[in-house]
């Protein structure tokens, strides 16, 4: 059922994956960035140089609307990737929430006006699984963060509040727009380059040694090519109009995510930490770490996610965490950010 789609954030981690795949299953492809003679050349090689008919690059960004009209005509779907993801914690909340917020409405707004039929926003496990006290849970898809709880970071509230705007916006104008949602965990796998998505910090520093000890933290991983695949069957799928699909397997620690590499990876992990990190510690390294004071509301909490729902309604499978976990491992490696 290929047709034309609009993927927007083509540089990202999971929207370069999607992109392949749809290329691979005879899409054609529009993919926005902020600057295309700075992106193409890199994006069009890690692609495997799909031809200017197949791939086309727009110059756009989420709050503003240039470029969003040309970008978006003649597409029949829109995959919207695009969305503020922080390497350090933001100066305000809303330098996150805001153009995560009005980006997803403006896509929406362009997409309508231009007849598109199935429109896919990358929300997050973010939008569902905090808002808690320390303690083990289990979610699936009917759950919504709490963003007034003290776990409820910028991020979080971001991923929140986007979702919850876009599901407000095409329940009042949107007749006629299906709109789906995939929630992903924290996504892992191989990486492309050196430049690599801010969700793969925690093997980078796990597996360097930047990381002595395991903080008492941990989160539902998923594959970067299984959520992109659970993408394409949300594009591709009829009839899913208003769904929720979670997308992430099993919850790990940062120690259990240290294992893995150590089990996996063996001599080339050996920085990899062995001892969890008290928690008293954490409370003091938070005192004059801004990123420890960030993670300080992860810790003892389990958050369960069941993506049974993605696996009945769409046949969507995942490959073993611990194969993901170990590519990604790899992958750090080749490009020579971890050195070994």
């Amino acid at each position: 059922m290929a047709g034309t789609v609009l993927v927007t954030g083509a540089t990202g981690y999971i929207a370069g994956e999607l992109i392949r795949q749809l290329l691979a299953k005879g899409w054609t492809v529009h993919g926005t960035v902020r600057n295309v003679a700075r992106s193409e050349g890199a994006l069009r090689a890690r692609l495997g140089n799909p031809s200017s008919a197949a791939f086309k690059l727009f110059e756009v960004e989420l709050m503003s609307d240039k470029g969003w009209a040309e970008a978006v005509a003649g597409c029949t779907h829109v995959a919207h990737v695009a969305s503020p993801i922080p390497a350090q914690a933001p100066k305000h909340e809303d330098d996150l929430i805001v153009p995560a917020r009005e980006g997803t409405l403006r896509a929406l707004r362009f997409a309508k006006a231009a007849g598109v039929k199935r429109f896919v926003q990358t929300s997050s496990t973010a939008a569902v699984v905090y808002g808690v006290d320390r303690g083990t849970y289990t979610f699936d898809e009917s759950r919504w963060t709490d963003i007034d709880h003290p776990d409820a970071y910028p991020y979080v509230k971001s991923k929140t509040l986007a979702e919850r705007a876009a599901r407000e916006w095409v329940a009042a104008e949107g007749a006629g727009l299906e709109f789906v949602s995939v929630n992903p965990g924290m996504v892992l796998g191989p990486v492309e380059s050196a430049d690599f998505s801010a969700s793969v910090e925690l093997v980078q520093q796990l597996q360097s040694g930047a990381m002595p000890m395991a903080p008492n933290l941990g989160f539902p991983i998923v594959d970067v090519r299984d959520i992109a695949a659970l993408h394409v069957l949300a594009l591709e799928t009829p009839g899913l109009a208003g769904e929720r699909f979670l997308g992430a397997g099993k919850f790990l620690t940062a120690l259990e995510v240290a294992g893995v590499l150590r089990a996996r990876l063996g001599e080339r992990a050996r920085k990899a930490p062995t001892k969890p990190m008290p928690d008293w510690v954490v409370s003091i390294l938070a005192l004059f770490n801004p990123e420890v004071r960030g993670i300080k509301t992860e810790i003892g909490k389990v958050r369960h996610v069941d993506a049974s729902h993605a696996k009945d309604r769409l046949g969507w499978t995942m490959r073993p965490v611990e194969d993901t976990i170990a590519e990604c491992g790899e992958s750090l490696i080749a490009h020579g950010v971890v050195k070994v």
